[in-house]
């Protein structure tokens, strides 16, 4: 009962950063260009950007290491989170005078957000792979995202029906209450969950991070996981920009068509999410797969929806095109799940005093997967419909690549585990650190 009272508070400080996180990259992001009437590259440009600052995340976990509790960091990236939101809310008012000090302010806000994001993540994942047993990892990774989704989807309601009749004023008020009001949560979330705990004093603690890096970089394991988490994640992402348009363009949906196909995507996500989270634990306890087999099946099943996706692309409106992006969004969240639980199991394989630094690395190599992917597959589609000269075969080519990213990916995921690997007590499955990277 204690792991997943732990599991529900870490849970409502994902729900936070969702929260604050929406309000950059989906709120201001329509205001800035409907409202504004400003280029659609400034908030692509700055959301892009909040992605690289996240590269910092090696740093603040390798700091979190060293001082051997993560409650201080987490509180500090949501205090900066939550500074950097309020900022960008108010730069954004300002720049409605047309005043270039706002831009300023807004790269500013976002490299706030960026920093705050990247720190209080990777102290939280790095914290919940310590406090949870292997066989609820698969569980809390699902539980914590969707209060992540719930986060975003609580709040993007809540403003959308405040914000109406919608005026600059009204969305400082509303922002800052929601800013208010997810920063508490995180506060209840984090306080005196290490209560007890002794920092830790040991000659892991005193490494130097660059040091630390190095031990990180010879982990054949750990470079082939970081390889792993960049490719899934490019070809989770690179659909993002590409998926609407080509319902539309292919299927002639119209905008209300795509927007329902999007999100009967995002419900297969978190059915996925649920299914891996509910199913992996007890499979494991009864001696079933390791939790590194439900990621690979996770990302073969995303290849094969994008591969349906292609020959979509092809056939044209007798696809069952609904279904197909219903199942694409389940493989996606079974995969997703899975590969943050089969995250947090490996950071932690040689004790939690450095499962900082390697979320870092990850969640660095996932920013810059994020920042690139949807940018990557709806350049990559123009450049085919310039090239082709047709809708159909250009976005069929981009979903075929995006497929084969996803098998590479399984490709480095599948010699991620030893291949004798035995279970241990309650499933918990050893890795090797001598897979060969070859």
């Amino acid at each position: 009962m204690k792991n997943w009272l732990t599991i529900f508070r870490l849970g409502l400080v994902q729900a936070a950063i969702g929260a604050m996180v929406m309000l950059s990259t989906s709120l201001l992001n329509r205001v800035m260009v409907v409202e504004l009437k400003l280029a659609a590259a400034i908030p692509a440009g700055l959301v892009a950007w909040h992605y690289a600052v996240q590269l910092s995340r090696p740093v603040s976990g390798h700091a979190s290491d060293r001082s051997g509790r993560r409650t201080p960091w987490i509180l500090t990236g949501m205090g900066l989170l939550a500074l950097g939101s309020l900022l960008a809310v108010n730069a954004v008012i300002l720049l409605h005078g047309g005043s270039w000090a706002a831009f300023a302010a807004l790269l500013l806000a976002f490299t706030l957000i960026g920093l705050g994001v990247g720190t209080a993540g990777t102290a939280l994942l790095a914290l919940l792979a310590a406090s949870v047993p292997a066989e609820r990892r698969a569980a809390a990774a699902a539980t914590t995202w969707i209060m992540m989704v719930a986060g975003i989807a609580i709040a993007a309601g809540v403003a959308g029906k405040l914000l109406t009749p919608f005026s600059l004023d009204r969305l400082g008020l509303v922002a800052g209450s929601i800013v208010l009001v997810a920063f508490s949560l995180s506060l209840i979330g984090v306080a005196g969950l290490e209560r007890g705990t002794q920092p830790t004093n040991g000659e892991r603690a005193r490494t130097p991070f660059l040091a630390a890096l190095r031990e990180v970089r010879r982990d054949r394991e750990a470079v082939r996981f970081t390889l792993f988490v960049f490719l899934s994640m490019l070809a989770y992402s690179m659909q993002d920009l590409i998926l609407e348009p080509f319902a539309g363009l292919v299927f002639g949906a119209s905008p209300g068509e795509s927007t329902s196909l999007s999100g009967i995507q995002h419900g297969g996500i978190l059915v996925g999410m649920l299914l891996s989270g509910c199913l992996a634990g007890p499979w494991l306890r009864r001696g079933g797969p390791p939790l590194i087999w439900w990621t690979i099946a996770g990302c073969a099943g995303s290849a094969a929806a994008l591969a349906g996706l292609a020959l979509a692309a092809r056939a044209g409106p007798p696809w069952p095109l609904t279904a197909n992006i219903f199942l694409l969004g389940l493989m996606n969240g079974v995969f997703a799940a899975s590969a943050i639980a089969a995250m947090m199991e490996l950071a932690g394989r040689d004790g939690s005093d450095k499962a900082g630094v390697r979320m870092g690395v990850w969640g660095a190599a996932q920013a810059i997967a994020f920042g690139t992917g949807g940018l990557t597959g709806a350049l990559a589609t123009d450049a085919a419909r310039a090239l082709l000269g047709a809708d159909g075969p250009a976005f069929a080519l981009t979903f075929g690549a995006e497929a084969l990213l996803f098998l590479l990916a399984a490709h480095f995921a599948l010699r991620l585990p030893d291949r004798k690997a035995h279970p241990g007590p309650m499933g918990d499955y050893r890795w090797s650190a001598s897979t060969s990277l070859s």
